[in-house]
């Protein structure tokens, strides 16, 4: 195990801290100073397992050193310590992605309690990365994401019974694994079913099983999702769209805790968790009538919001790379590796189709591209051909420029022209490339310049394309 780090100008709370983590033979490093503990970083290139920090301290504040460990080691777990407890300062650490909030003065078994949570959640990072072939759950450095990653670790200690919503293909069954991993529950089966994907007179019996005899072809017992994810976790995906009959047994489980099979007159006893999740808009379907009201506040006792690709796009590059690596594992082939050029690209769609559909283009690359670097003229064409995808182009973008304009001067920038216009030109030569396949002298003409023109500012930029046609 690595060290616990301990970053606070006030030493008698360090000796305090020392002198805990010594009694539970945990090994720790101590710092009078961000820079201190900053400086250590540097040398060693390594995280610590757990970082506790104070916010107020002289020179860089603890909440400086959270974003700059955060941007270094966004799974690091950081505990932040403050003698000021108010909502602002909680808010602003939790924002920063902290692990947890310790107001003090703080009860020394308490705040051990809370190291040793944070040291399960990181030795389980790190036991799970070293496994083989195993890769990260989910990713993410957006902060949106970081959100979904707090909420999952708030519950990691939580039987509550949770509701994820989101697009279709942004990861909803990804979270509730997640959730299932985390919690104390994990060693119990996972259990998934798509409500929407059952017909409506065979999802009863999936969900709750038959008795022998029950319906014709029911030829044996079986034994329903619930009877199956017994002690663990039930995954009910696309619960907007369950039947308004189904609802109601749902609703009953829920409340009562038990459930018959179909043609039983016994009942049986349910010990498990229900995650559920929906692309569809609940709040309104209820409005509508077509969601019973009482089973939505019964499913709708936590709530994890996951947010579309669009609303991530700097995640893009980072999800890029893992599914192209993933793809090539299964395949026993090479990894591709996207120009910078195809990743600008890429960043600025929309994806309607979120992570899967990110997913499914990468793994269409590995196959398909014909060379290690995937260029934009690689890209299916119908990935080329999405004119105006970027959001960040719909609507009045002269009114967005200026928009931005007063943002960067009110921010105190101090070369806005420069950062603009190149900005400006990347846009539009990206764009104008993969409306021309990648090929420069078609692209120059249709922005109207020359065809030394285009070639410059594409170095300048640093959107060379090696395989770009000249001609």
């Amino acid at each position: 195990m690595k060290p616990v780090w301990i970053v606070d100008d006030d030493r008698s709370i360090r000796w305090v801290l020392e002198k805990t983590l010594a009694r539970e033979q945990v090994p720790f490093k101590s710092f009078a100073s961000a820079t201190e503990a900053l400086a250590q970083l540097e040398r060693d290139g390594e995280s610590p397992q757990v970082l506790l920090s104070d916010i107020r301290m002289p020179g860089q504040s603890g909440l400086e050193l959270l974003e700059e460990v955060k941007a270094r080691f966004p799974t690091l777990p950081v505990i932040i310590m403050t003698a000021y407890s108010d909502l602002e300062s909680a808010v602003a650490a939790f924002q920063g992605g902290a692990f947890e909030y310790l107001p003090k003065p703080f009860d020394v078994d308490q705040a051990m309690e809370l190291i040793r949570r944070a040291l399960d959640q990181s030795m389980h990072q790190a036991g799970a990365a070293e496994e083989v072939g195993l890769t990260p759950e989910i990713l993410g450095q957006a902060a949106a994401m970081q959100e979904v990653f707090r909420a999952i670790g708030r519950l990691s200690q939580s039987h509550a019974t949770v509701l994820i919503t989101g697009e279709s293909g942004s990861g909803k069954e990804l979270v509730a694994r997640a959730l299932h991993r985390h919690s104390p529950r994990s060693a119990k089966p996972f259990i998934a079913i798509n409500t929407a994907a059952i017909p409506k007179d065979l999802l009863e019996s999936e969900l709750f099983g038959h008795e022998r005899g029950a319906f014709t072809g029911a030829q044996s017992q079986r034994r329903g999702r619930f009877e199956q994810a017994e002690g663990g976790t039930l995954f009910l995906d696309e619960i907007g769209d369950m039947p308004a009959e189904l609802q109601t047994r749902l609703l009953r489980v829920l409340s009562d805790g038990h459930y018959y099979r179909v043609g039983g007159h016994s009942p049986i006893k349910a010990n498990v968790r229900v995650i559920a999740a929906t692309h569809q808009n609940l709040d309104l379907r209820v409005k509508d009538g077509l969601f019973r009201e009482d089973l939505f506040h019964r499913l709708n006792v936590i709530r994890i919001r996951l947010p579309a690709l669009k609303e991530r796009s700097e995640d893009i590059p980072l999800l890029a790379r893992h599914f192209l690596s993933k793809s090539a594992q299964e395949l026993g082939v090479d990894a591709k590796r996207l120009s910078d050029a195809a990743l600008k690209y890429l960043s600025g769609l929309e994806f309607q189709g979120n992570v899967r559909q990110l997913e499914n283009l990468c793994h269409w690359l590995t196959v398909m591209a014909p060379g290690q670097t995937v260029e934009i003229a690689d890209l299916p064409p119908e990935i080329r051909q999405a004119a105006g995808a970027a959001s960040s182009l719909a609507g009045d973008w002269e009114s967005a420029l200026a928009a931005e304009v007063d943002r960067r001067l009110n921010s105190g920038g101090g070369d806005v022209h420069q950062q603009l216009v190149q900005a400006f030109e990347s846009i539009l030569i990206t764009r104008a490339l993969a409306h021309t396949g990648g090929r420069r002298i078609e692209a120059a003409t249709a922005l109207g310049i020359g065809r030394n023109t285009i070639t410059r500012k594409i170095q300048e930029l640093g959107l060379d394309n090696e395989k770009s046609d000249e001609g």
